[in-house]
Parts: C-alpha cells; sequence; structure tokens
C-alpha cells in the first residue's frame, strides 16, 4: 500500500501514521527526517540540499523529491510506504507522480483527514505544556484539575508561543491556500479518500482502516 496523507496541521496524521505503520508494516517517509539524515550522511543529494540550508534557502523541489525517490528505492519500502509532510502544493505533487511512475511505485491512496476549523483552533490554541516535566493539556478537551497547574508534578503550565492564536492562524491560511488544492488534485486523479479526524484515536483509526481496505 503506497499511501500519502493529507490534512490540516492539528488534524491527527502524525498519530494515524503511526497506527498505520504498526498495522501494515510500512515505513513512514517524512522529507524532514531524511533530508536531515542525507545530510548527516554527507550524501551527494544531502551536500547539495545542505548547500541551500547554509544560505537559509529552500531545498529546491528536485532536490527533495530525489532524497524522497532515494528512500522508496530501499528495501523495506516493497511493500510500500506512507508520505507524510510531502507533496506541499499541486506542483511537487505533479512532479512527485512523474517520478512514482517512472518507479512502476504509483500512489496508491491519497488519505485526507478532515476536521472543521473551529476544532482545529481549539485542538491547537487550547494546548498548554508544564514547564517542569513537559505534560501536555488542552484547556478545551483535556484541561488541568486546577487552571494553569500540572496534574502531574504541580508545575506551571503554559502556552508555548507557535500554539497562540495568531500564529495558529497564520498556519492554517499557509495549508489553506497551498496544501489544500492537493485534495482536489487527487480527488481528480480518482485515489482520494476521506475519514472525519474527531472522535478517540482509536475510532478514527478504525475509520481509516474501513476506508483502506474499502469495507
Amino acid at each position: 500500500m503506497r499511501l500519502v496523507l493529507l490534512g490540516a496541521p492539528g488534524a491527527g496524521k502524525g498519530t494515524q501514521a503511526k497506527k498505520l505503520i504498526e498495522k501494515y508494516g510500512i515505513p513512514q517517509i517524512s522529507t524532514g527526517d531524511i533530508l536531515r539524515k542525507a545530510v548527516t550522511d554527507g550524501t551527494p543529494l544531502g551536500k547539495e540540499a545542505k548547500s541551500y540550508m547554509d544560505k537559509g534557502e529552500l531545498v529546491p523541489d528536485n532536490v527533495v523529491i530525489g532524497l524522497v525517490k532515494e528512500r522508496i528505492s530501499q528495501d523495506d519500502c516493497k511493500k510500500g510506504y506512507i508520505l507524510d509532510g510531502f507533496p506541499r502544493n499541486t506542483a511537487q505533487a505533479e512532479t512527485l507522480d512523474k517520478v512514482l511512475d517512472s518507479m512502476r511505485a504509483s500512489l496508491d491512496v491519497a488519505l485526507s483527514v478532515d476536521i472543521d476549523k473551529d476544532i482545529l483552533m481549539k485542538r491547537l490554541t487550547g494546548r498548554r505544556t508544564c514547564k517542569s516535566c513537559q505534560q501536555m493539556y488542552n484547556i478545551y478537551f483535556s484541561p488541568p484539575k486546577k487552571e494553569r497547574v500540572c496534574d502531574k508534578c504541580g508545575g506551571e503550565l503554559f502556552q508555548r508561543d507557535d500554539d497562540k492564536e495568531d500564529t495558529i492562524k497564520r498556519r492554517l491560511d499557509v495549508y489553506d491556500a497551498s496544501t489544500s488544492p492537493l485534495i482536489d488534485y487527487y480527488r481528480k486523479k480518482g485515489i482520494l479518500k476521506s475519514v472525519k479526524g474527531v472522535g478517540s484515536i482509536d475510532e478514527i483509526f478504525n475509520k481509516v482502516c474501513s476506508v483502506l481496505e474499502g469495507k
């Protein structure tokens, strides 16, 4: 099974990816991870990527797609793979499709984890972290027993800068502008499947498996 995961920040893609890895025995391919490994290993593509990163520039699509191609060629991807975090826009998707077609490893499914924006905002802006033990809470869905105090160690809870409303709105705006059109792209290709990202982790995962297995 070769699939790409789609969904806004906070939709729960990462959590579902971990469960898919366990159930189907296929690796998750995160472009961030393979980029860092290539740089650390000093591969030709890694060196090229580093030259852009050192200048504070974005790594070009052709380098990222080259790294994805190398990763997909490895033995543990023979049964399939889960692409997470790439492609980020339709131009990348089109180029990636050409590469995968040439490898005879085309995507089987584009799985979209859908969730209403108001729930997303609560999930993301409601997060609070303990300064002492890093325990996470959500003031809307899983609040501490005492406001701003960690149940676990009594430490002070705080809101990270990247969980503040203005920051979250910007992240979601970026997603809507560039990544959201991928939903239409894969729908037109006939490989889009969608699940609602609400309910418990296991409830959502059961929906994911039903959709993937055509039940």
